[in-house]
């Protein structure tokens, strides 16, 4: 039986990110930059979705002069459906009703 995972809360940033991005190239530190997280979680969860196919790379071909190249990021068709699943459990969360206090209470029997 396959296990199903969910995204965590900043791989799905990432995927939503990319996916406003649309067909254009990201880079990573610009990524870092727009949802406020660290090289160190953003990176490896870039390679994470490249290794499963849910995003493309690439070097950047015409670095400015006096800095290398950069990797650049896009979603693959893959990625652009799982963000979308994502998006979607997301606003589904969002939209469901909190608990109310007699769901909380303990159960008497």
């Amino acid at each position: 039986m396959a296990r199903v995972r969910h995204p965590s809360p900043q791989t799905a940033a990432v995927l939503v990110a990319l996916a406003k991005s649309g067909e254009d190239w990201s880079h990573g530190y610009d990524l870092c930059r727009t949802l406020g997280l660290k090289a160190g979680t953003v990176y490896p969860i870039l390679i994470r979705l490249a290794e499963r196919g849910h995003v493309e790379t690439s070097w950047e071909t015409d670095p400015p002069r006096g800095r290398p190249a950069r990797h650049l990021y896009r979603l693959s068709a893959a990625g652009a459906e799982l963000a979308r699943t994502v998006a979607a459990a997301a606003r589904a969360a969002a939209a469901a009703p909190a608990p109310g206090p007699a769901a909380l209470a303990p159960r008497t029997a």
